[in-house]
């Protein structure tokens, strides 16, 4: 029997996904965190290994690493959080070919993680590229093509981070409620009357323990906490560094807009579906020839990931979106869990080659 290892190595922790031949999940494995951007080499392996040796002890394989004997996997495929300038690729890929006692090569992939996202490529006989839009609390969108069995990045657009854009993610989703309800307290205090009712307002100002909406100014800009403080579920906004304040205010929106059908809360998703949808078009083409580097909706994959993108009614906002556009894709799924879906596209990929 053949298995194909996919380890989904994130910021809170790593998953390890073992898939047989046949396609079907005979392992899985959890361990602490493994981002690139702030560990070292040898705690990323650590939590690798730690994953993996779960994930085989799972799958009834002996769980030493390196393997003693012949080594457990036709393939690894590992998406690295942190992963993204090629430097940082190239340190870990020799430690982890000794780990799992796969040569450097085709049958070893280290990535950033947005490309285990991709994984769908292998899953359609009909398509050889993704585009894959991932809104957690920050936002991008990242284009893929499969070659010969393997998934390569092709173009990319926003993930910049908070402070630059994640528009559509979650600080955006947070940020953008807070600026609806200060303009829409602006626009009925110049028209002396009150402003309409929220619960999106209410939700918000409970959050922040304030009676007055402009109190809410205060407290986003207070300075952020002592760095590495604990924060416990219940604290208090003012213990959150800045840029949480607001990314946690995005399940309140979406309870107002879906439960409560609130319309304020309705215009801030629209805005932030809005604005990404316009960095997914980057992406994407509606020919070959106007923009080369572009992918085709209508021979492609859209590939969803992250939190807020969980949320069916979000994500079909940004379908209809980009429909609007003009892209509507040959498939359409959404990832809950990138090192399940990766370890069945690889099962699926050997198969073709």
């Amino acid at each position: 029997m053949s298995y194909f290892l996919c380890v989904d190595c994130g910021g809170s922790k790593t998953a390890a996904v073992i898939a047989d031949s046949d396609g079907n999940i005979v392992g899985q494995g959890y361990a602490g965190p493994s981002n690139l951007t702030y560990l070292s080499t040898e705690t990323y392996l650590s939590a690798v290994k730690a994953a993996v040796a779960e994930a085989l002890g799972a799958a009834s394989l002996p769980t030493e690493l390196p393997p003693v004997g012949p080594a457990p996997f036709v393939t690894a495929w590992l998406g690295a959080s942190g992963a993204d300038a090629p430097s940082v690729i190239e340190s870990v890929k020799a430690p982890v070919a000794s780990l799992l006692d796969i040569p450097v090569g085709p049958n070893l992939v280290v990535a950033n993680d947005t490309h285990l996202l991709a994984a769908p490529i292998h899953l359609y006989d009909d398509v050889s590229r993704a585009v894959c839009i991932i809104a957690g609390t920050g936002a991008i969108a990242v284009s893929f093509e499969a070659v010969d069995g393997q998934i390569f990045e092709r173009c990319r657009s926003g993930g910049w981070g908070w402070i630059l854009g994640d528009e559509g993610g979650g600080y955006d989703v947070g940020r953008e409620a807070i600026r609806q309800i200060l303009a829409t307290s602006d626009r009925a205090a110049v028209e002396k009357v009150a402003a309409p009712h929220s619960t999106l307002t209410e939700k918000v100002m409970s959050r922040f323990g304030i009676t007055n909406v402009m109190d809410v100014l205060r407290c986003i800009y207070l300075p952020d906490p002592v760095p590495d403080a604990v924060v416990g579920p219940n604290a208090s906004p003012a213990e959150f560094a800045r840029e949480k304040r607001l990314s946690t205010l995005s399940p309140m929106v979406f309870e107002a807009a879906f439960e409560d059908n609130d319309p304020l809360a309705m215009e801030v998703l629209k805005k932030c579906v809005s604005t990404l949808v316009e960095t997914a078009s980057v992406v994407l083409g509606t020919s070959a020839e106007d923009r080369p580097g572009a992918v085709l909706s209508q021979d492609a994959v859209l590939s969803f990931g992250g939190s807020l993108l969980g949320v069916e009614r979000y994500r079909q906002m940004v379908v209809d979106g980009l429909k609007e556009r003009g892209f509507v894709f040959k498939h359409v799924i959404y990832v809950s869990d990138a090192a399940k879906t990766g370890a069945v596209a690889l099962s699926a990929a050997a198969k073709r080659l």
